[in-house]
């Protein structure tokens, strides 16, 4: 698979069943917060240390959906870049991301329709190798 440059967008004619992404962000509490107070969940699994050492986690863990918004920042800014937009998502968590985790977001084109202006991935987050969100996407390009 085949790794975009600093490019800021593509147009549908220069995109290619293949291409793909990688964004790795590195998870604080800072972010989480940051997360918990932009999306309005406040659940304490993600921000009170001692309620989440009593659940099945052992300790704070980071919403599903912050790794999954880093599907949103490759789309909207390097793969296909500016000006795409975001038409569908499906996501399966598999294991939680924790604060301190360094995650990995990976896009990659299956398919491409030229006529209808869409392409379709499919969006990964790992952590040291081990998958924690999967997913497909659609994007339209204007």
């Amino acid at each position: 698979m085949s790794s975009t440059t600093d490019k800021k967008s593509y147009g549908i004619d220069e995109l290619s069943i293949g291409m793909s992404l990688t964004r790795e962000v590195d998870v604080t509490d800072d972010t989480v917060r940051g997360f918990a107070l932009v999306s309005g969940d406040h659940n304490p699994v993600h921000l009170d240390e001692e309620y989440a050492s009593n659940t099945r986690f052992k300790k704070r863990i980071a919403h599903g959906m912050l790794g999954g918004s880093l599907f949103s920042t490759i789309f909207g800014t390097q793969l296909p870049g500016e000006g795409s937009i975001y038409v569908s998502q499906s996501l399966i968590f598999k294991r939680p991301i924790y604060i301190g985790d360094k995650v990995a977001a990976t896009v990659t084109i299956t398919r491409i329709d030229t006529e209808k202006r869409r392409v379709f991935f499919t969006t990964q987050c790992t952590v040291e190798g081990k998958v924690v969100i999967d997913g497909e996407a659609e994007i339209y390009i204007p």
